[in-house]
């Protein structure tokens, strides 16, 4: 039997931490991601007492061989995706902790939380002001979108067809 590559194992550890001590409110199908350990999804339940509450949300993970040292892609995806100024339509999350402030310190279990404390922290529902551009214009992969963090504003800018489109 050959052993198991880095990343392989840094992920089945994450999974036995996860399954053993969930963060508040999210459960994962352990079966399912050790089947597919380059694919995880979450369930998440919005925190009691916030805009979010009972609400049901799903958040995949997709890993990739160089993980923990590249962050993996983070998405909400599934029918309900949370209505924030973060979080666009296709389920792409602009948070620093997924791009350009990536520690391989950071487990899934961190990275769910903290967007839990995003979602916590909401004061009002509503998309992000670029939603329906970037939505459309947008690679598959959130990763290839580069963001910039203005403390709450968020810069985001996508090529499309050799085109270079910011919003605000």
């Amino acid at each position: 039997m050959a052993s198991k590559a880095p990343y392989e194992k840094r992920l089945l550890k994450e999974l036995q931490l996860f399954v053993r001590e969930p963060p508040q409110g999210m459960f994962i199908d352990a079966e399912q991601a050790e089947q597919n350990l380059k694919i995880w999804v979450i369930n998440m339940q919005g925190a009691e007492g916030t805009l979010y509450d009972g609400e049901q949300f799903l958040l995949q993970f997709k890993f990739e061989t160089s993980y923990p040292f590249e962050s993996p892609e983070v998405t909400f995806v599934g029918q309900n995706i949370p209505v924030h100024p973060h979080v666009y339509s296709n389920g792409h999350i602009c948070l620093s902790i997924l791009t350009a402030d990536w520690s391989p310190a950071l487990t899934v279990q961190s990275v769910c939380l903290s967007i839990m404390s995003m979602l916590s922290s909401c004061k009002a529902k509503k998309k992000p002001l670029d939603d329906i551009i970037y939505s459309i214009i947008a690679r598959k992969n959130p990763k290839e979108t580069k963001w910039w963090y203005h403390g709450k504003q968020i810069k985001s800018h996508t090529k499309m067809n050799n085109m270079t489109m910011f919003e605000e």
